[in-house]
Protein backbone atom coordinates (compact mmCIF):
# COMPACT_ATOMS: atom_id res chain seq x y z
CA UNK A 1 0.00 0.00 0.00
CA UNK A 2 1.49 3.32 -1.01
CA UNK A 3 1.20 6.36 1.16
CA UNK A 4 0.71 9.91 -0.85
CA UNK A 5 0.14 13.07 -0.39
CA UNK A 6 -3.56 14.15 -1.88
CA UNK A 7 -6.83 15.31 -0.80
CA UNK A 8 -9.50 12.91 0.52
CA UNK A 9 -13.11 13.62 -0.09
CA UNK A 10 -14.34 14.97 2.21
CA UNK A 11 -16.66 6.35 -4.23
CA UNK A 12 -24.82 -1.81 -19.81
CA UNK A 13 -25.18 2.13 -19.64
CA UNK A 14 -26.58 5.48 -18.43
CA UNK A 15 -28.79 4.57 -21.51
CA UNK A 16 -27.13 7.23 -24.36
CA UNK A 17 -30.36 8.55 -25.65
CA UNK A 18 -29.72 9.74 -28.76
CA UNK A 19 -26.57 10.72 -31.22
CA UNK A 20 -23.49 13.07 -30.21
CA UNK A 21 -25.63 15.80 -30.55
CA UNK A 22 -27.60 14.62 -27.33
CA UNK A 23 -24.72 13.32 -25.15
CA UNK A 24 -23.51 16.69 -23.68
CA UNK A 25 -26.12 18.24 -21.17
CA UNK A 26 -26.76 22.16 -20.55
CA UNK A 27 -23.53 21.77 -18.18
CA UNK A 28 -21.10 21.84 -20.72
CA UNK A 29 -21.59 24.68 -23.61
CA UNK A 30 -18.57 25.12 -26.61
CA UNK A 31 -17.93 29.07 -26.99
CA UNK A 32 -17.82 28.35 -30.80
CA UNK A 33 -19.28 25.49 -33.24
CA UNK A 34 -16.83 22.45 -33.14
CA UNK A 35 -15.73 22.46 -36.31
CA UNK A 36 -16.04 19.88 -39.19
CA UNK A 37 -13.29 18.41 -41.56
CA UNK A 38 -14.30 21.32 -43.98
CA UNK A 39 -13.33 23.90 -41.10
CA UNK A 40 -9.69 24.91 -40.63
CA UNK A 41 -8.58 23.75 -36.71
CA UNK A 42 -8.48 27.75 -36.01
CA UNK A 43 -12.38 27.36 -35.27
CA UNK A 44 -12.38 24.91 -32.29
CA UNK A 45 -13.43 26.21 -29.68
CA UNK A 46 -10.81 27.28 -26.92
CA UNK A 47 -12.83 27.31 -23.96
CA UNK A 48 -16.22 26.19 -23.20
CA UNK A 49 -19.16 26.97 -20.11
CA UNK A 50 -18.82 25.10 -17.57
CA UNK A 51 -21.85 24.93 -14.90
CA UNK A 52 -20.38 23.06 -11.44
CA UNK A 53 -21.00 22.53 -8.23
CA UNK A 54 -19.87 26.44 -7.03
CA UNK A 55 -21.07 28.26 -9.99
CA UNK A 56 -20.42 28.44 -13.96
CA UNK A 57 -16.65 29.18 -15.27
CA UNK A 58 -15.09 29.21 -18.70
CA UNK A 59 -12.71 26.36 -19.00
CA UNK A 60 -9.87 26.41 -21.64
CA UNK A 61 -9.92 23.02 -23.82
CA UNK A 62 -7.27 20.66 -23.94
CA UNK A 63 -5.55 22.39 -21.23
CA UNK A 64 -1.80 21.67 -21.01
CA UNK A 65 -0.88 21.85 -17.32
CA UNK A 66 -3.29 21.49 -14.91
CA UNK A 67 -3.52 21.32 -11.30
CA UNK A 68 -5.43 18.58 -9.20
CA UNK A 69 -6.95 18.84 -5.24
CA UNK A 70 -9.03 15.77 -4.95
CA UNK A 71 -8.31 12.02 -5.05
CA UNK A 72 -11.37 11.04 -6.91
CA UNK A 73 -10.57 13.81 -9.88
CA UNK A 74 -7.55 12.13 -10.20
CA UNK A 75 -8.03 9.09 -10.66
CA UNK A 76 -11.10 9.61 -13.32
CA UNK A 77 -8.81 11.67 -15.64
CA UNK A 78 -6.10 9.13 -15.30
CA UNK A 79 -8.98 6.41 -15.96
CA UNK A 80 -9.93 8.72 -19.26
CA UNK A 81 -6.02 8.97 -20.40
CA UNK A 82 -5.89 12.88 -19.56
CA UNK A 83 -2.22 13.97 -19.82
CA UNK A 84 -0.96 17.16 -18.63
CA UNK A 85 -1.65 16.61 -14.47
CA UNK A 86 1.10 18.99 -13.21
CA UNK A 87 0.43 18.79 -9.66
CA UNK A 88 -2.12 17.92 -6.68
CA UNK A 89 -2.86 19.65 -3.32
CA UNK A 90 -2.48 16.91 -0.91
CA UNK A 91 -2.76 14.98 2.60
CA UNK A 92 -1.39 12.22 3.46
CA UNK A 93 -3.10 8.83 3.60
CA UNK A 94 -2.56 5.18 2.16
CA UNK A 95 -3.45 4.08 -1.25
CA UNK A 96 -4.06 0.83 -1.99
CA UNK A 97 -2.38 -0.46 -4.90
CA UNK A 98 -4.76 -1.14 -7.28
CA UNK A 99 -4.67 3.03 -6.88
CA UNK A 100 -1.64 3.86 -6.58
CA UNK A 101 -0.49 3.86 -10.23
CA UNK A 102 -2.86 7.02 -10.79
CA UNK A 103 0.25 8.92 -8.40
CA UNK A 104 3.05 6.76 -9.79
CA UNK A 105 4.42 10.52 -11.82
CA UNK A 106 7.85 11.65 -9.82
CA UNK A 107 6.89 15.18 -11.66
CA UNK A 108 4.39 15.74 -9.52
CA UNK A 109 4.65 19.29 -8.24
CA UNK A 110 4.63 20.02 -4.47
CA UNK A 111 1.64 22.37 -3.74
CA UNK A 112 0.79 21.93 -0.13
CA UNK A 113 -2.15 20.89 1.23
CA UNK A 114 -5.88 21.39 0.62
CA UNK A 115 -5.85 23.54 4.18
CA UNK A 116 -2.49 24.94 3.41
CA UNK A 117 -2.23 25.45 -0.16
CA UNK A 118 1.63 26.68 -1.38
CA UNK A 119 0.39 29.71 -3.57
CA UNK A 120 3.68 30.94 -4.75
CA UNK A 121 3.98 27.55 -5.87
CA UNK A 122 1.03 26.79 -7.71
CA UNK A 123 1.42 30.31 -9.41
CA UNK A 124 5.22 29.32 -10.53
CA UNK A 125 3.31 26.33 -12.22
CA UNK A 126 1.39 28.87 -14.51
CA UNK A 127 -1.31 26.21 -14.48
CA UNK A 128 -4.14 26.59 -17.76
CA UNK A 129 -6.57 24.90 -15.41
CA UNK A 130 -7.51 23.98 -11.32
CA UNK A 131 -9.92 21.37 -10.72
CA UNK A 132 -11.41 21.04 -7.08
CA UNK A 133 -13.62 19.04 -5.63
CA UNK A 134 -15.20 17.92 -2.01
CA UNK A 135 -12.87 18.81 0.76
CA UNK A 136 -10.88 21.55 -1.42
CA UNK A 137 -14.15 22.81 -2.56
CA UNK A 138 -13.83 25.69 0.19
CA UNK A 139 -10.69 27.42 -1.75
CA UNK A 140 -12.30 27.41 -5.02
CA UNK A 141 -12.60 31.30 -4.02
CA UNK A 142 -8.93 31.31 -4.02
CA UNK A 143 -7.94 29.01 -6.62
CA UNK A 144 -10.17 30.99 -9.16
CA UNK A 145 -7.72 34.02 -8.80
CA UNK A 146 -4.68 31.80 -9.96
CA UNK A 147 -6.40 29.93 -13.01
CA UNK A 148 -9.70 29.09 -14.77
CA UNK A 149 -11.38 26.84 -11.95
CA UNK A 150 -13.51 24.02 -11.92
CA UNK A 151 -15.16 22.65 -8.79
CA UNK A 152 -16.20 18.86 -9.42
CA UNK A 153 -17.99 18.64 -6.24
CA UNK A 154 -20.68 15.68 -6.35
CA UNK A 155 -23.35 15.27 -3.73
CA UNK A 156 -26.94 14.93 -4.09
CA UNK A 157 -28.80 13.73 -6.88
CA UNK A 158 -25.65 11.91 -6.77
CA UNK A 159 -25.92 9.59 -10.52
CA UNK A 160 -26.92 12.31 -12.45
CA UNK A 161 -24.33 14.86 -10.91
CA UNK A 162 -21.91 12.19 -11.32
CA UNK A 163 -22.40 11.45 -15.21
CA UNK A 164 -22.55 15.20 -15.54
CA UNK A 165 -19.27 15.96 -14.22
CA UNK A 166 -17.57 13.13 -15.92
CA UNK A 167 -19.26 14.51 -18.99
CA UNK A 168 -17.62 18.70 -17.83
CA UNK A 169 -14.20 16.06 -18.07
CA UNK A 170 -14.70 14.94 -21.33
CA UNK A 171 -15.46 18.50 -23.04
CA UNK A 172 -12.62 19.64 -21.49
CA UNK A 173 -10.26 17.52 -22.18
CA UNK A 174 -11.61 16.47 -25.85
CA UNK A 175 -12.47 13.04 -24.62
CA UNK A 176 -16.18 13.04 -25.01
CA UNK A 177 -15.98 9.52 -26.52
CA UNK A 178 -14.10 7.70 -23.89
CA UNK A 179 -16.65 9.07 -21.15
CA UNK A 180 -19.32 8.26 -22.88
CA UNK A 181 -17.84 4.18 -23.25
CA UNK A 182 -17.02 4.20 -19.55
CA UNK A 183 -20.42 5.24 -18.41
CA UNK A 184 -21.78 3.17 -20.64
CA UNK A 185 -19.93 0.12 -19.11
CA UNK A 186 -20.77 1.92 -15.79
CA UNK A 187 -24.44 2.22 -15.90
CA UNK A 188 -24.70 -1.80 -17.52
CA UNK A 189 -23.76 -2.68 -14.13
CA UNK A 190 -26.26 -0.36 -12.08
CA UNK A 191 -28.94 -1.43 -14.42
CA UNK A 192 -28.29 -5.20 -13.37
CA UNK A 193 -28.02 -4.85 -9.50
CA UNK A 194 -30.73 -2.28 -9.89
CA UNK A 195 -33.04 -4.76 -11.24
CA UNK A 196 -31.99 -7.38 -8.32
CA UNK A 197 -33.09 -5.26 -5.67
CA UNK A 198 -36.38 -5.57 -5.13
CA UNK A 199 -37.87 -7.79 -2.72
CA UNK A 200 -33.62 -8.02 -1.18
CA UNK A 201 -34.68 -6.51 1.83
CA UNK A 202 -33.53 -3.53 3.79
CA UNK A 203 -30.41 -1.97 3.86
CA UNK A 204 -28.00 -0.26 6.21
CA UNK A 205 -25.03 1.75 5.81
CA UNK A 206 -22.93 2.07 8.85
CA UNK A 207 -19.56 3.83 9.10
CA UNK A 208 -16.75 2.83 12.20
CA UNK A 209 -14.62 5.12 12.97
CA UNK A 210 -12.63 3.82 15.72
CA UNK A 211 -15.23 2.92 18.15
CA UNK A 212 -17.75 4.99 17.41
CA UNK A 213 -20.74 3.82 15.07
CA UNK A 214 -22.78 6.42 12.29
CA UNK A 215 -25.29 5.89 9.93
CA UNK A 216 -26.43 7.00 6.64
CA UNK A 217 -29.73 6.31 4.64
CA UNK A 218 -31.37 7.92 1.58
CA UNK A 219 -30.19 11.22 0.06
CA UNK A 220 -27.25 11.09 2.38
CA UNK A 221 -23.51 10.76 1.35
CA UNK A 222 -24.17 7.32 0.54
CA UNK A 223 -27.43 7.49 -0.37
CA UNK A 224 -27.02 6.09 -3.66
CA UNK A 225 -27.31 2.94 -2.03
CA UNK A 226 -31.03 3.28 -2.19
CA UNK A 227 -31.37 6.22 -4.32
CA UNK A 228 -29.77 4.64 -7.36
CA UNK A 229 -29.24 0.89 -6.46
CA UNK A 230 -32.83 0.80 -5.12
CA UNK A 231 -32.63 -0.82 -1.47
CA UNK A 232 -35.25 -0.40 0.57
CA UNK A 233 -34.06 1.61 3.47
CA UNK A 234 -34.03 0.12 7.04
CA UNK A 235 -34.58 3.72 8.29
CA UNK A 236 -35.96 6.41 6.06
CA UNK A 237 -35.01 9.28 9.06
CA UNK A 238 -31.23 9.22 8.62
CA UNK A 239 -29.67 12.67 8.53
CA UNK A 240 -29.15 13.55 5.07
CA UNK A 241 -26.32 16.41 5.48
CA UNK A 242 -24.72 14.50 8.15
CA UNK A 243 -21.00 14.23 6.57
CA UNK A 244 -19.88 11.31 8.98
CA UNK A 245 -23.47 9.70 9.46
CA UNK A 246 -26.23 10.00 12.30
CA UNK A 247 -24.40 8.33 16.05
CA UNK A 248 -26.26 5.13 16.24
CA UNK A 249 -25.49 2.43 19.53
CA UNK A 250 -26.29 -1.24 18.53
CA UNK A 251 -29.05 -1.19 19.83
CA UNK A 252 -30.45 0.86 16.86
CA UNK A 253 -28.87 -1.77 14.60
CA UNK A 254 -30.77 -4.44 16.44
CA UNK A 255 -33.94 -2.66 16.55
CA UNK A 256 -33.91 -1.48 12.69
CA UNK A 257 -33.65 -5.39 12.08
CA UNK A 258 -31.68 -4.72 8.69
CA UNK A 259 -31.39 -7.58 6.00
CA UNK A 260 -27.88 -6.56 4.79
CA UNK A 261 -25.48 -4.11 5.96
CA UNK A 262 -23.01 -2.40 4.29
CA UNK A 263 -20.48 -1.30 6.43
CA UNK A 264 -17.55 1.32 5.65
CA UNK A 265 -14.27 1.47 8.22
CA UNK A 266 -13.12 4.98 7.85
CA UNK A 267 -9.84 4.69 10.16
CA UNK A 268 -8.70 1.80 7.84
CA UNK A 269 -9.61 4.11 4.60
CA UNK A 270 -7.54 7.41 6.05
CA UNK A 271 -4.61 5.10 7.67
CA UNK A 272 -5.89 6.15 11.36
CA UNK A 273 -5.27 3.79 14.50
CA UNK A 274 -8.27 2.03 15.67
CA UNK A 275 -10.04 -1.40 15.98
CA UNK A 276 -11.41 -2.54 12.68
CA UNK A 277 -15.39 -2.31 11.75
CA UNK A 278 -15.63 -6.22 12.16
CA UNK A 279 -14.24 -6.58 15.52
CA UNK A 280 -16.41 -3.63 16.43
CA UNK A 281 -19.61 -5.10 15.27
CA UNK A 282 -18.89 -8.59 16.83
CA UNK A 283 -21.50 -8.97 19.51
CA UNK A 284 -24.29 -10.36 20.64
CA UNK A 285 -27.10 -6.96 19.47
CA UNK A 286 -25.66 -7.37 15.96
CA UNK A 287 -25.45 -11.22 15.83
CA UNK A 288 -29.14 -11.34 16.47
CA UNK A 289 -29.92 -8.94 13.02
CA UNK A 290 -31.24 -10.65 9.93
CA UNK A 291 -28.13 -9.07 8.05
CA UNK A 292 -25.80 -10.73 10.90
CA UNK A 293 -27.85 -14.34 10.42
CA UNK A 294 -27.62 -14.68 7.19
CA UNK A 295 -24.30 -13.61 6.15
CA UNK A 296 -25.03 -10.35 4.37
CA UNK A 297 -22.96 -8.10 5.84
CA UNK A 298 -20.74 -6.43 3.54
CA UNK A 299 -17.24 -4.70 4.90
CA UNK A 300 -17.31 -2.45 1.63
CA UNK A 301 -13.68 -0.85 0.14
CA UNK A 302 -13.67 1.39 2.45
CA UNK A 303 -10.93 3.90 0.23
CA UNK A 304 -13.22 3.45 -2.72
CA UNK A 305 -15.78 4.68 -0.58
CA UNK A 306 -15.12 6.84 1.89
CA UNK A 307 -11.93 8.11 -0.25
CA UNK A 308 -12.52 7.66 -3.68
CA UNK A 309 -16.58 7.18 -4.60
CA UNK A 310 -17.03 10.06 -6.95
CA UNK A 311 -14.01 8.73 -9.36
CA UNK A 312 -14.83 6.39 -12.38
CA UNK A 313 -12.86 3.66 -11.23
CA UNK A 314 -13.83 3.49 -7.78
CA UNK A 315 -17.35 3.44 -8.40
CA UNK A 316 -17.18 0.50 -10.47
CA UNK A 317 -15.51 -1.13 -6.99
CA UNK A 318 -18.77 0.43 -4.88
CA UNK A 319 -21.38 -1.32 -7.82
CA UNK A 320 -19.41 -4.58 -7.04
CA UNK A 321 -19.53 -4.06 -3.25
CA UNK A 322 -24.08 -2.90 -3.61
CA UNK A 323 -23.66 -6.15 -5.65
CA UNK A 324 -22.28 -8.35 -2.66
CA UNK A 325 -25.23 -7.41 -0.94
CA UNK A 326 -27.49 -9.54 -2.49
CA UNK A 327 -25.66 -13.02 -2.01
Amino acid sequence: MLKVNFLPRISAMARIVAAAGLLVTGACVPVVPVATASQPAESMPTEVEITHYSGTDMAPVNPETVVVADMAALLSLQDLGVEGIAGMLGLAVPVPDQYAAALDNPDFAELGSVWEPDYEAINALEPDLIIVAGRSSRIYPDMKEIAPTVDLTIWEDFYNKFQEQHRNMGMIFGVEDRVEERLAELDALVQDVSARTEGAGKALILMTTGAEVTAYGPGSRFGFVHDTFGYAAADENLEREATHGDAVSFEYILEMQPDVLFVIDRASAIGAEGEAAAKILDNELVAQTPAWQNGRVVYVDSFAWYIAWTSLPAFFQVVEDIEAGLQ
